[in-house]
């Protein structure tokens, strides 16, 4: 892990940060969906894009379908656990978003750089 891949990440998740509260509050407060499909459904779409971001500007690897799902895969588990969590123990949307943005930054970035971007050794 270096301190500059990790920059680049972060900046790439303030913009898919904020796509993703727009979409969870959009679903969740306008349509009435619980938190849990809210928030996964969420963070699908903020992942397409941070995905297609992070494999050609973080990660400098070509993005595939089959790395795509390997993260949507990962990344959405822990997306909809987290909402689920915060349905069950009736916690803040507010509190969810933070939760899970604060999460998502590390455990992302750890899962990104170890397993769906990893790189071969030669």
């Amino acid at each position: 892990m270096t301190w500059h891949h990790f920059a680049r990440y972060g900046l790439i998740g303030i913009g898919n940060t904020l796509v993703h509260w727009l979409v969870f509050l959009g679903l969740h407060l306008t349509l009435g969906f619980k938190q849990a499909p809210s928030n996964l459904l969420a963070f699908t779409v903020a992942a397409t894009v941070s995905y297609q971001l992070n494999a050609r500007y973080t990660f400098a690897s070509r993005p595939t379908g089959k790395r795509y799902l390997l993260f949507l895969l990962g990344m959405g588990c822990l997306s909809l656990a987290t909402g689920g969590l915060s349905d069950l123990a009736g916690l803040s949307p507010l509190l969810t978003l933070v939760t899970f943005s604060a999460i998502s930054l590390v455990a992302g970035y750890c899962f990104s750089h170890t397993v769906v971007f990893r790189r071969k050794a030669p």
